[in-house]
Formats: structure tokens, C-alpha cells, sequence
């Protein structure tokens, strides 16, 4: 039987998220020249956290930048794993001109 780890995301995810988020976006406005190079340090920044937790897992994040005009947004995901040692989170954090969506999913190697 395989070993089971304890899912490092339960909560950390979440602190971590908002934290990229604050710190690579803050109050900053909308741009759209900008929001490839936000998505890209919100990702590696994740990502570095999870990894220096140092814990048996790959990890596969995703971030929208959208910006606040009324549209609306819907996404989905899907996949085949062991719910006992896999698990996604997505964490939707805003300011008052854009929405950030960070998914990321944790899979035990």
C-alpha cells in the first residue's frame, strides 16, 4: 500500500495566494500590458513557496487576471486522481479594478 502524505495545501494555499497576490498586484490598476508578466510572478512565487515546503508532490497552478467591467468569467477543471493524497484549490482574490484566480493542484509523486 502506498504511503500517505498529509496535503500541504490545507490552508497554506490560501495565505500563500493571497500573499503572491498582494505583493506582485496590491492596489495596482488594471493594465493590460501588464497581466502576462502579474500571472507569471503570481505562479513562480506559488509555485516556490509550495516547493520549498519540501513534501512528496508535483504541482500544476493556473492564475486569470480579469479585469472588473461586469463581464462574467467561468472556468472548470477536471481530473483523475487518489483523493486521499491529491487535492486543487482555487483561491479568488480582487482589488477594486481587477479578479485574480489562482487554481493549483498537488499530486503526490
Amino acid at each position: 500500500m502506498a504511503e500517505v502524505y498529509p496535503i500541504p495545501l490545507d490552508g497554506a494555499l490560501a495565505r500563500i495566494a493571497v500573499d503572491c497576490f498582494k505583493t506582485t498586484i496590491g492596489e495596482s490598476s488594471y493594465q493590460h500590458s501588464r497581466v502576462n508578466q502579474w500571472t507569471t510572478i503570481v505562479i513562480e512565487q506559488c509555485l516556490g513557496q509550495l516547493s520549498s515546503l519540501r513534501q512528496p508532490f508535483k504541482y500544476i497552478a493556473s492564475c486569470v487576471i480579469m479585469e472588473k467591467t461586469g463581464a462574467g468569467l467561468q472556468a472548470a477543471n477536471s481530473c483523475f486522481w487518489d483523493n486521499s493524497t491529491d487535492e486543487t484549490c482555487t483561491v479568488h482574490w480582487e482589488n477594486s479594478s481587477m479578479h485574480c484566480i489562482l487554481t493549483v493542484c498537488s499530486m503526490a509523486i
